[in-house]
Formats: structure tokens, sequence, C-alpha cells
């Protein structure tokens, strides 16, 4: 592939950063007196849009965080994945910048908000964009995978928030296309993950140039691989927040552990895939995903792969189809799941079981988000048994693993039910996945999206890991990059 094309594929990724979600209504919005985000104390503008979008009552996480962040304080919030993080830490951001009115000024943005992977920072700047453009100020997403030339852009134009991923805003540190003298709010969102994909260097380089008196919000599901050294060096006397504890998440789900034996997990797999509404199967390795999602098409059950061997445009397209409805079922590794975060998946099918109870849980995460009840279906070989007994007790749930085979009654208690066993057509597939636009973000239906929703699913709890040719290796313009660790710590008062 030359230059020109890597790039016009870059920037045809970009456009996914554009949101396509259509208002409510067009006309006025009457707020009713008991509106849980006026008692907030946010602005009547931000108020009166998530009302136009039916978003009227704060989840716990955002009741809780919100007045603390909108006094100028340094927060530490945690949460279980679909909790309502992101409004969490995006109301108050937007509120505070609104106040402040500071000038916009080239390549110098006001506020950054740093996320793991590109999937989640599309996903914050879609569920952002309408809030941002209600009061005035201008946004914009930076990310590994995407066109620099659309970033750069924009950075020279000036914009007030950042959201960007480590890798990709490392690059643009380093080409002198942005700098952070003027950043008063820093959030780290998903710090946990970023930490576990091996982002710390990052993290810390970007933070070290950072004015030390900004304010600094932190979202974090544990404070595992550093994150509490983190916390200790970079954030002020931080008031912290928790709503469910790691493992609270799983009461909302029916959990299965089904021991089987190694010739029928192929039509176990599909039994259990083949249903209605969405489906996360995971597996270990890229080689994995592509072969099981093969094998359910083979067996009639609609299914495609997301690990990090697709490019940009397919991974894009896939979670599309998958967004929209018309995929019903992901094929995904760990890795790559870090970038579903979409509501309405009824089933989480582990394929191959989790690493550990951290991994089972992250894993389960995938569903039941936003208050909704789902469904975690894992396949066990019979020498596994232990390991997920234990994996199971750590997760604090009582369930043990129970012997199934093809068909049978405990299998279908799950919701399973017999694929056609008709392939389904290569052309088919292909047209699904490398098809139309109109797979891409769906705009919500007449009622609007609910909270708890993304763009094309229910739109702003919020990736596919931050692309590395945006970070160590290629950049996209066949250079490799390098950074140091400028260590420059402090302690601040309040900036504004």
């Amino acid at each position: 592939m030359s230059f020109d094309d890597a790039e016009a594929e870059r920037m045809d990724a970009d456009s996914w950063t554009k949101s396509t979600r259509a208002d409510v209504s067009d006309g006025p919005v009457d707020v009713a007196a008991d509106n849980g985000f006026a008692a907030l104390g946010l602005p009547e503008r931000i108020v009166e849009r998530l009302a136009r979008e039916g978003i009227t009552s704060p989840f716990p996480i955002q009741t809780a965080t919100i007045p603390d962040a909108l006094a100028g304080k340094d927060v530490l919030g945690r949460g279980q994945t679909g909790s309502g993080k992101t409004l969490a830490f995006g109301l108050p951001l937007i509120t505070r910048l609104l106040e402040a009115d500071l000038p916009r000024r080239p390549r110098k943005p006001h506020a950054l908000i740093l996320t793991p992977t590109r999937e989640l920072a599309m996903q914050i700047s879609d569920a952002l964009e309408p809030l941002v453009h209600v009061v005035g100020l201008r946004h914009k997403l930076v990310a590994g995978g995407l066109s620099y030339t659309t970033q750069i852009n924009a950075l020279n134009k000036g914009v007030d928030i950042l959201i960007a991923t480590p890798g990709r805003l490392n690059d643009l540190l380093e080409r002198g296309a942005v700098e952070m003298d003027d950043i008063a709010i820093t959030v780290l969102d998903e710090a946990d993950h970023m930490a576990e994909m091996g982002f710390m260097a990052e993290i810390t380089t970007s933070l070290d140039k950072i004015p030390s008196d900004g304010q600094r919000l932190l979202f974090s599901a544990t404070l595992d691989r550093g994150i509490d050294a983190l916390v200790e060096k970079y954030l002020t006397d931080p008031v912290t927040h928790s709503t469910n504890d790691a493992t609270a998440s799983v009461e909302g789900m029916d959990h299965h552990v089904l021991l089987v034996d190694p010739q029928h997990k192929k039509v176990i797999t599909a039994e259990v895939a083949n249903r209605e509404g969405r489906t996360v199967v995971f597996c270990r390795t890229k080689l994995g995903a592509d072969r099981i999602a093969l094998q359910l098409r083979e067996q009639g059950v609609m299914a495609a792969a997301l690990h990090g061997g697709l490019n940009q445009g397919q991974r894009n397209r896939v979670l599309g189809a998958f967004r929209d409805g018309t995929l019903p079922v992901l094929v995904a590794t760990d890795v790559a799941a870090r970038g579903i975060h979409v509501d309405d998946v009824s089933v989480v099918l582990q394929v191959d079981p989790p690493a550990d109870h951290k991994d089972y849980l992250h894993r389960s995460g995938r569903t039941a988000r936003a208050g909704d009840k789902g469904t975690v279906v894992t396949l066990a070989l019979p020498h596994q048994r232990k390991t997920m007994e234990r994996q199971l007790k750590d997760a604090g749930l009582e369930i043990s693993p129970v012997r199934a085979t093809p068909g049978d009654a405990i299998i279908a208690a799950t919701g399973a039910t017999t694929p056609s066993g008709v392939a389904i057509a290569e052309d088919d597939f292909q047209r699904l996945i490398a098809g139309p636009k109109q797979h891409r973000r769906a705009p919500a239906g007449p009622r609007g999206p609910r909270q708890g929703q993304r763009s094309g699913s229910r739109p702003h709890q919020g990736g596919g890991r931050d692309d590395r040719r945006g970070q160590r290796g290629d950049r996209g313009d066949g250079l490799v990059s390098r950074w140091g660790d400028d260590d420059r710590s402090g302690r601040r008062g309040a900036r504004f």
C-alpha cells in the first residue's frame, strides 16, 4: 500500500469521529422540576440538551462525582464498565471550561481526556459532541490509525477539548503539533486498562508536560498495575467515589460454566451463539478468532472476528455492523474487546476460559451494561475444571461447572438454540463487512438514545487497541518515535 493510499484510509477512518445522531426534537424542551442533572448544578443549556435525548436521571457515579468535579477538586472515580463514567467526567469538564471562558489558541487545548483505545476515544467523542456543540466549545479526537492531516489541522485552528490515545498524543507532542501549557483539566479514563496495555510511560510523559496546578479526574475499575502510584503522584487530595466494586457487576448476569468434551466444543459454541440480540465470543488468539468466526458461519451463524490483525477500516466496519445489529455475533480477542463498549450485548460466550478472575470480570462487563441483564457462558474442557472453580470463587460467584453435550437441556437453559446448519454465503458475509457506509454509525431511532447508549447502540457509557503504529512503531509516515520522561512533578492549588 502506498503512503497516499494509507493516508486515504486514515482519512476515511477519521470520518467515524463525526456523529450522525439526530436530535430527538427541534423545538423547545421542557426540563422537569425534578430533573436530576439540573439538581447537580449543571448549566441550563447542558441540562436541556441532555433532556432532548431523554437523559434526565443521573447514574450513581454521576451523582457522586459531578458536584466535586464542578467544585474543582481532584476526583478518583471507581466504577464498573457501563456505569456512566463518560458523563461523570464530561459534564463537569464542559461546564468548567464554559464558565472559565478561556481564549482558544492554536495547538494549546484547555482540557485533555486520555483513554486507552481509539474505539473508546471515538465513543467518548461521539457522546460529548452534542454537549460541546451546544455550549460553543470545540473538541477533537486524536488516535492512532486516524489521519494526522485532519488532527493537525484541527489543532492548528485551536480546540478546547482534546480526546486522545496515549501513543498518538505523544507523537503529536514530539512533532510540536500540540502543547500542554494551557491544560487546566485532565481526565484519565479507564486508567487500569491503559496500564494493562503498557501505556504507563506514555501517560507519565504526557502528565509531566501538563501544568501542575490543573484539575485531575481519574477513573479506573482497579488501582492495580501502578495506578495507585499514578494517583499518589499526580492527584492532589483526591475525593474518592466508588460505585459497585469489581465483583458487584456480576450480580446483573446469569452465569453458566459448561464442561464440554473437545469434539463437542464447535457445535456447542454455535448453539450458544445462535440467538436473538448481540453476542460477544471471547478467544485467546487472532487465529482462533478467525477460525471460530468461520466455523460459526459454516453452521449458519453470522459472525465476524475482531482483532489486532485487521486494519482500521476493517475494524470500523466490523464494529459498525455489530453496533447496528446487522452482525449479531462478534468473535474477539481480549485486547480487541477493549473497543467493544456497546450496550444491548445479551450474551458473553467464553470459548477459551479467561486467564484469571479479573479477566473473567472484564469480559463479563461487555454485557449487563447500564443496568440491563445479561448472560455469561464459559466453555471449559474437563482438565480446566479446577481452574474455573477457583476463578468463580475469586469473582464472588457461587456456581459450579456442569457437564454439557450438544442439544441438551443444560445448554438450552442458557438461551441457546440449534443453528440451521446452512452455511452463510461468503458473498453475503463480505457485503456485510466490506459493504456500504450505512453499516457505519446508525442514527438513533425516533425517541433518541437513552442514557447508557452509544451512537448506534445505547449513547454514551463508554476500545481495539490504540494502534501501535501511532506509538513506538510506524507513525503513519514511516518514522519511528521515541520519547523520554520529562519528570516535572509538583502540587498545585485551584487553576480557575
